[in-house]
């Protein structure tokens, strides 16, 4: 029997390596917020209309859509840690690239490329920590991904919010004659490059090496996370595979009568949930839509600044929840805060009066509402939806299909998001911020019934012993 000493030092190496794959959450998060202060610079430079300017801001997510589906493929070819350091590579490459950009096309290349970054790192890296973490603190574990991925956002809304401050705007010149919105892409270099070392020190997934035929090295991993009960665990893991024991594959998830398993279906419904409540309109547009709403850039960009923090402490709150209550009960939580709060706005933006100019005009108790609405509804989010979606594609799925199931329901959760993210300015123009906030509540409120019907609860429950 493992001594209380030894026991705790695997703990903490399990979460060693947690937090460092969480970087690629980090990096997530950052990638994507980044582009929230940078809207303005790009519009100017590149001189593009409302659509190309959706388009600038949405690229990203054509990359990250296809990166999340062929990560998950190539992850039970090559492995896990093996893609996620080809991943860290590219949100280097991606980083640089966006700020030196010259023109529209040279800029959606680059932030492609980082699509396919941030994609990868997006279902890897729950896959990841949830084939590391014992059953007991899995959850709490796998939910670290969001508080790194809104750590991220805060850091790139903090970091633009100090950039655009000090120049005197996101289009002025900032530091040897480069603009400000430049800028804001260059920081993520720092943490790209702590990431693809910290990589260089952490194991393969235990379960990818079973999965390959690697048993010595999956038992020496094992060792590492567990102790003596390696060689059976080992052996578990190698029951949970199909009978005849090939490696992990796309066809896998296929099924007779529904098309793909029914678990996969559950897993694309919650992915695609996640993102028709328009969280990341609130993430990519934060500025434009607070400023349409009639508060000034740099309010606006203060305004992301509280957002990112709220979200923090939120996030750090499901973590404390996951395993006690249950990853289903927060869900349906979130669900319903996040329909009552989302109708809210929807209220208040649609009867407030429009200035000349087409900004909204919110004095008084009707602009404090709106943003104790906001940050409402952000706190639901990321108590629940945030999270929770990525713990559940990360752990729901049985050994045999898990990357090919994280595969599908990643490219429908990026899917989703690319046509929310473009779709917004469109909206803003046609129906309005009251219009495009109310679509947004309904699929809210109709996300509580779906998670009723079809999600099962997976906390406590062993990878070995996951349904599908």
């Amino acid at each position: 029997m493992a001594s209380p000493v030894d026991s705790q030092s695997k703990t903490g190496f399990i979460i060693l390596i947690s937090v460092v794959a969480t970087i690629g959450g980090f990096l997530f998060g950052f990638d994507s917020g980044v582009i929230n202060g940078t809207v303005d610079g790009l519009q100017r430079t590149f001189e593009s209309d409302s659509a190309g300017t959706g388009f600038n801001v949405a690229s990203m997510l054509l990359g990250c859509a296809v990166g999340a589906f062929f990560a998950g493929t190539l992850a039970d070819r090559f492995g896990r840690r093996s893609i996620l350091i080809v991943a860290s590579v590219m949100f280097a490459i991606s980083a640089w690239g966006s700020g030196v950009a010259g023109g529209s096309g040279e800029f959606v290349f680059y932030r492609i490329l980082g699509g396919l970054a941030v994609g990868a790192a997006s279902i890897l890296t729950p896959a990841y920590i949830s084939e590391v973490a014992p059953a007991h603190i899995r959850g709490r574990l796998s939910s670290i991904q969001q508080i790194a991925i809104i750590s991220g956002l805060f850091c790139a809304f903090l970091s633009n919010y100090l950039i655009a401050g000090t120049a005197g705007g996101s289009t002025e010149q900032f530091a040897f004659g480069f603009d400000a919105w430049r800028w804001m892409f260059w920081v993520e270099l720092v943490p790209a490059s702590v990431f693809f070392f910290g990589l260089l020190f952490i194991p393969e997934s235990p379960r990818f090496l079973v999965a390959s035929g690697k048993r010595e090295k999956a038992v020496s991993v094992l060792r590492r996370l567990m102790g003596d009960g390696a060689e059976a665990k080992c052996a578990e893991i190698e029951s949970s595979l199909v009978n005849d024991h090939h490696r992990p594959r796309l066809s896998d998830i296929r099924h007779e009568k529904f098309g793909i398993r029914p678990i996969v279906w559950v897993g694309i419904g919650l992915a695609t949930f996640q993102q028709l409540v328009g969280i990341n309109v609130v993430f990519y547009y934060g500025a434009v839509l607070w400023q349409a709403a009639g508060f000034s850039e740099g309010d606006a960009l203060l305004i992301n600044v509280i957002s990112g923090g709220v979200s923090i402490a939120a996030c750090v709150g499901a973590t404390v929840l996951v395993d006690k209550i249950g990853r289903r009960p927060l869900l349906i939580f979130g669900s319903v805060g996040m329909a009552v709060a989302l109708g809210a706005l929807a209220v208040v933006f649609a009867t407030a009066l429009v200035k000349e100019g087409g900004s909204l005009e919110l004095e008084g108790t009707t602009g404090i509402l709106a943003l104790l609405a906001a940050n409402l509804y952000v706190v639901f989010f990321n108590l629940s939806w945030g999270p929770i979606m990525w713990v559940m594609l990360g752990e729901m799925f049985p050994n045999q299909i898990r990357g090919s199931g994280l595969a599908v329901s990643g490219i429908a959760q990026w899917g989703s998001n690319f046509a929310v993210t473009i779709s917004f300015p469109v909206l803003l123009a046609g129906i309005g911020l009251g219009g495009a906030y109310g679509l947004y509540a309904i699929c809210a409120f109709i996300s509580i019934f779906f998670v009723i019907k079809f999600v099962r609860e997976t906390k406590g429950i062993e990878l070995e012993e996951m349904a599908g």
